[in-house]
């Protein structure tokens, strides 16, 4: 069965997250892919919150984010 996560749980789940840090990367479009079953309401995949997290996995600071 597949975990829905809260706002308030990504926060948990990622380190150093804010709501309205995730709230900006959603209106940006560089947060993770999120699901929005009425006009208010705002869940993500708990596997689409580790893959966006993975995907940012660097091996330099010197390394520019896609």
């Amino acid at each position: 069965m597949e975990n829905y996560l809260t706002p308030d749980q990504v926060c948990t789940l990622v380190p150093g997250m804010t709501k309205s840090n995730l709230a900006q990367l959603r209106f940006t479009g560089k947060g993770p892919v999120f699901l929005k079953p009425t006009p208010r309401t705002v869940v993500y995949r708990e596997r689409d919150v580790i893959a966006w997290l993975e995907g940012s996995e660097r091996t330099s600071t010197a390394q520019v984010s896609a």
